[in-house]
């Protein structure tokens, strides 16, 4: 006769994204109320909201267009740094994306079971630690800055904007947010000073086939440093 052997049920592995580190200690409750705060917000509030969040990236790309425009009559020194900007946002991805490897936190909208958030969850793996989003737009943020001011003031708040929409949206704690502004802006404030070391070869650069691209910088100031005056007579 064979005896029967009891069925002891085999406790399953947790899910892998449930595993990785919970960030929900740091700011999950900062975290609940915007996105209760989104909850109750008018509708037509956060569909501009998560626009910006899906495409507003692309607003940098159009700035460091504006940069390279207005630089074509600036010193070597700035249209290098201005070509260098988009090397700069790439790096500075780059960068985060290894510490999104090594720490590898688990999304707020899965760790705390959030279902209702503006855009969809990410799925496993998705590391939420810290912002790409917030990364790239400080980054090319901080590289503006150094070449034009002007252009670079509009992308620093077009940047806080693109952070707070990350939390807005309820795909990262305002922590993820806040360390990915600092990244950015360290990753890219030694490299756009690299650039502008670059200057001579910009200067050279523009005496070639290539000054249509570049323009002529300040060497037209230059040559001609005073514009005539028209003297009234009376």
């Amino acid at each position: 006769m064979t005896a029967l052997v009891p069925v002891v049920p085999v406790a399953q592995e947790p899910a892998r994204e449930l595993a990785a580190f919970d960030g929900s200690g740091i700011d999950g409750g900062l975290y609940s109320r915007v996105v209760g705060w989104a909850d109750a917000a008018p509708h037509w509030f956060n569909q501009v909201v998560e626009v910006w969040s899906l495409l507003g990236l692309g607003l940098f790309a159009l700035l460091m267009l504006a940069a390279w425009w207005r630089a074509r009559g600036a010193a070597p020194a700035v249209m290098a740094r201005v070509l260098a900007s988009p090397l700069i946002v790439v790096v500075a991805y780059a960068v985060n994306s290894g510490f999104k490897g090594v720490v590898e936190e688990v999304r707020p909208c899965a760790q705390l079971g959030v279902r209702d958030t503006l855009e969809a969850c990410p799925g496993a793996g998705d590391w939420s630690f810290p912002s790409n989003h917030t990364v790239i737009a400080f980054a090319a943020a901080a590289a503006l800055w150094f070449a034009d001011r002007r252009i670079g003031a509009v992308a620093g708040v077009a940047a806080v904007l693109m952070g707070a929409s990350r939390v807005w949206v309820g795909v990262h704690y305002p922590h993820d947010v806040l360390v990915g502004a600092v990244v950015g802006v360290l990753a890219a404030v030694p490299l756009v000073l690299v650039a502008g070391r670059a200057g001579p070869l910009v200067d050279r650069a523009r005496s070639g086939p290539l000054r249509p691209l570049l323009g002529a910088g300040s060497a037209v100031l230059a040559a001609a440093p005073y514009a005539p005056v028209a003297v009234r007579r009376d």
